[in-house]
């Protein structure tokens, strides 16, 4: 492993080639005038009206009675004031509170009651959005992902099972009848219904059945067994708990898994899996990371994935797994991927392909020629495009034959639709990158010809053999390639750190193309193929069975430390496909690396703390942290102690850039850049690694940087203990950013006016009254782009002169919007929060007609509010009540 660290400098190029960023746009005022600005940017109020209110005081620390008694108080309380809410769900196991309907008026004077200790909005989850590739023509066992974590050995060597191990999952439910869980389901339960959808009423059925496939596919991974299958999960002879909180379609509420995990504590769960979460709501104090929290310290090990946002950059997690000793996983990609396959007559040799979404399945047996455009070559960027409105291919030029046409440049659609116009029979689309692609090619016109996506290793080859003549044959049933992202994480897996600059993730695991468990009922004799970190947590989980089977007197808070610290690390892999052998990915994407169950089985040897969190260098520019080893084996073990630094994370938060930019690091006053450290822990003793971190003199500054303490032993066990930190001065990222509409920056936030059509941006001169009637839709609210996590936002009514009326509402812990671009928004991914007036006073009356202003005061993650430049202040323009 050492041996490429002192060349790191030489990455420097090839990273900047696979890893650019983008241009800041300049902010400028939309164009035209006032009216239909806001039909442009289409924005409506979109105000929560469920929260979380939270009373003072940890149900874990309190008695029942304690708790109740603190509840009934509140609820006396609020009906004495006349405060209006509609009590939804109330917790007082590991959460102290409710959750409420009530409008943003009322829960601000909710807020302000005695003993709350603060309100939050109820987040909607989404159903994990995964990728399927439904089939059964192979014997479904996880042959390769097992062998990645050392899972087959703990089972076939070391004769861990998981036996007498209860794991719950919080998840779709199980599918009770399915074979890989045969009479192992010992408690469950439905929160939910098969109709429910965020908002609705929910009505559970009598069992935690499955409908939607995701919950039987995590629990397959983390312990199931079908023998007639030949299939077995990481740890196959666990019992489950089955927690479903999803409907067989749409999104549930962050109080509906708060309940589910409260059920799975009273339920006895040892170990709970999580595969879902609140990307971007990366704080440890928001609701449901603060129970997973809860759940650890009452003796539980929880494991949650880290999430699908890596696409959005940096800052992404979010939920469960932000909570502190929670497991946070992080996705690395299968060695081997099972795809469908047509074989090409110039060699006999067997191509794997994805099929196109928007196009017919292909016909097995069927025989096509393969063709391309004459100008086409490995190379070429804008292949099957429009060539100045026009197609690219001649009338009839490929009449009955399959198209070889690259990626890049135009849509997969472009490049189908003109190819069936010239009449192929059939589209082979290649990568222009390493990795599959699964292409869509719905469109204005029907694509109805096959529509099929190779490597681009495999089309470079097929383009070569073209000249000479060949053909391809559609083949039944699937084969098992070589993933051509072997081991490295997940494009999709997200990024830390939290919001507090705690290191997160913890650990990784195998996460894409798993083949698991699916409910029968879908057919395809019960298995799927799935990828995402919904499908590398359960990887975990089952590994903390495994160890908890072999050492069952390990504490809750301790598991974690005992996988981190076997783990071995994942190497990074550029956009461009080129994999760097030896340069570590960042930490902050794959936390320790990948578990290893073997090492966790031999490990001895204990870190505490298990890794090291170093907050921003502006305050303190140099680190010192103590770890101790502590050692639980009856023999003294000798380690050699050096520095492996990891990538660090320049760019922007929505567009990293991989710098070789690294901390310098002592231990025990040596050089360990240049040095082997000599360590010796004694038998059944400890001993002290006194550490020295200096951020990289290089990077800049807002950059995430981070590495590893790697200690090597004679005796084979191996240990890391990552650390973060951020370069420079934390509060410099504005939270408070513009937002892209139609293409330009504008400086937001802005006042909106529906009336009037129109929005006005902050700063901008006014020259008409703005007046709202408070009637409808005629009432004013803010659009504010949150480009960064903020600890807290309040929203205030001033008067016409800048006097302060009322503070209409408080929100702590706020995460960060997906995107500042409009265009890139959907159903999962907001550019924007809206924060909306409705003319009343925190007291429920109305506010008197007259001149008024908005104000949002932002407080920045990690800020101090007596530190006027850690709080970020917007004013909207003046406007006028103007009730009739």
């Amino acid at each position: 492993m050492k041996n490429t660290v002192k060349s790191l400098s030489l990455l420097s190029l090839a990273l900047v080639l696979g890893a650019c960023g983008t241009s800041t746009p300049t902010a400028s005022a939309p164009t035209g005038s006032l009216t239909n600005r806001a039909s442009t940017l289409k924005a409506t109020p979109n105000v929560p009206t469920r929260w979380f209110v939270e009373l003072a005081g940890d149900p874990t620390a309190m008695s029942v009675q304690s708790v109740t008694g603190q509840q009934a108080t509140f609820r006396a309380q609020a009906a004495q004031l006349g405060i209006k809410y509609q009590e939804v769900r109330s917790f007082q196991t590991l959460f102290n509170g409710f959750s409420v309907q009530a409008s943003e008026a009322e829960i601000n004077r909710m807020s302000r009651l005695p003993g709350v200790l603060g309100v939050y909005p109820v987040k909607e989850i989404a159903a994990p959005k995964v990728e399927v590739n439904l089939t059964d023509a192979l014997t479904p066992d996880m042959f390769s992902a097992i062998k990645m974590t050392g899972a087959d050995i703990a089972q076939n060597e070391l004769g861990l099972t998981g036996k007498g191990i209860k794991v719950g999952v919080i998840d779709t439910g199980v599918d009770l009848e399915h074979p890989a869980f045969a009479g192992r389901v010992v408690a469950q339960y439905d929160f939910v219904g098969d109709d429910y959808d965020f908002g609705l009423t929910p009505k559970p059925d009598p069992i935690a059945d499955d409908c939607g496939g995701h919950g039987s596919h995590v629990a397959g991974i983390v312990g199931g067994n079908d023998a007639s299958k030949g299939f077995k999960g990481v740890a196959p002879e666990v019992s489950f708990g089955a927690y479903r909180v999803f409907g067989c379609d749409g999104s549930t509420g962050e109080d509906i898994m708060i309940a589910a995990m409260e059920r799975a504590y009273m339920d006895g769960m040892q170990v709970v899996n999580l595969s879902i979460g609140s990307a971007f709501e990366n704080w440890e104090g928001t609701p449901s990371a603060k129970v997973g929290s809860r759940m650890v310290k009452k003796g539980m090990v929880v494991v949650a994935s880290a999430g699908n946002s890596g696409a959005s950059g940096q800052y992404s997690m979010g939920g469960v797994t932000m909570g502190d000793n929670v497991i946070s996983v992080a996705s690395v990609s299968n060695t081997e991927i099972e795809v469908k396959s047509f074989t090409l007559s110039a060699d006999g040799s067997k191509v794997g392909y994805f099929a196109a979404t928007g196009a017919p399945e292909a016909t097995v047996g069927t025989t096509l020629p393969i063709g391309k455009n004459p100008t086409s070559s490995p190379t070429t960027t804008n292949d099957g495009c429009l060539v100045g409105g026009a197609n690219p291919f001649a009338p009839g030029s490929l009449t009955g034959q399959a198209v070889l046409i690259r990626r890049g440049s135009c849509t997969f659609y472009e490049k189908s639709k003109n190819a069936q116009d010239a009449g192929a029979k059939a589209v082979i689309l290649y990568n222009n990158t390493a990795g599959y692609i699964s292409p869509t090619v719905a469109g204005a016109t029907e694509i109805s010809i096959p529509v099929v996506s190779i490597s681009a290793a495999d089309g470079a080859k097929i383009s070569g053999l073209i000249a000479g003549g060949t053909s391809m044959t559609f083949l039944s049933g699937t084969i098992n390639i070589p993933s051509p992202t072997a081991n490295t994480l997940d494009t999709y897996s997200s990024y830390g750190m939290s919001a507090d600059l705690e290191l997160k993730p913890d650990i990784a695991a195998p996460g894409g193309n798993i083949r698991s468990a699916y409910p029968l009922e879908k057919g395809n004799g019960g298995y799927a193929t799935l990828s995402g970190t919904s499908m590398a947590s359960p990887h975990v989980a089952g590994a903390a069975a495994l160890m908890l089977q072999a050492y069952p007197n390990t504490k809750a808070k301790d598991m974690r430390g005992l996988l981190m610290n076997s783990a071995t690390l994942r190497w990074y892999r550029a956009a461009s496909g080129t994999l760097f052998t030896g340069y570590p990915d960042y930490v902050q994407r794959q936390g320790a690396g990948m578990v290893d169950i073997v090492g966790s089985y031999y490990s001895t040897v204990r870190a505490e703390p298990n890794k090291l969190s170093l907050g921003e260098s502006a305050t303190f520019a140099t680190r010192n942290k103590v770890v101790v080893l502590k050692n639980i084996f009856s023999r003294n073990e000798t380690f050699t102690a050096y520095h492996y630094p990891a990538l660090t994370i320049g760019g922007t938060t929505l567009a990293p850039v991989a710098l070789t930019d690294y901390a310098t690091m002592t231990i025990n006053g040596q050089d360990a850049d240049k040095t082997d450290v000599a360590v010796t822990v004694p038998a059944n003793g400890e001993t002290e690694l006194n550490v020295v971190i200096t951020p990289p003199a290089g990077a800049p500054d807002k950059a995430q940087y981070g590495g590893y303490i790697v200690l090597e032993s004679k005796s084979g066990q191996n240990m890391v203990i990552p650390y973060s930190g951020f370069k420079g001065d934390y509060q410099s990222i504005q939270v408070l950013g513009n937002l892209t509409v139609s293409g330009q920056s504008q400086d937001f936030p802005a006042l909106f006016d529906d009336k009037e059509d129109t929005y006005y941006l902050e700063g901008e001169a006014v020259t008409t009254p703005i007046d709202y009637t408070m009637a409808d839709t005629d009432t004013p609210y803010v659009l504010a782009q949150i480009s960064h996590q903020a600890r807290k936002l309040t929203l205030e009514l001033l008067d016409g002169n800048g006097a302060v009326v009322d503070t209409l509402l408080k929100q702590e812990y706020l995460g960060r919007n997906c995107t500042n671009n409009i265009a890139q928004t959907s159903s999962t991914c907001d550019a924007y929060n809206t924060y909306a007036w409705d003319g009343k006073l925190s007291s429920g009356s109305n506010a008197a007609n007259g001149t008024y202003q908005l104000r949002i005061k932002v407080l920045k993650a990690q800020g101090n509010e007596n530190v006027a430049s850690d709080t970020e202040v917007y004013t909207t323009q003046k406007f006028n009540v103007a009730r009739p």
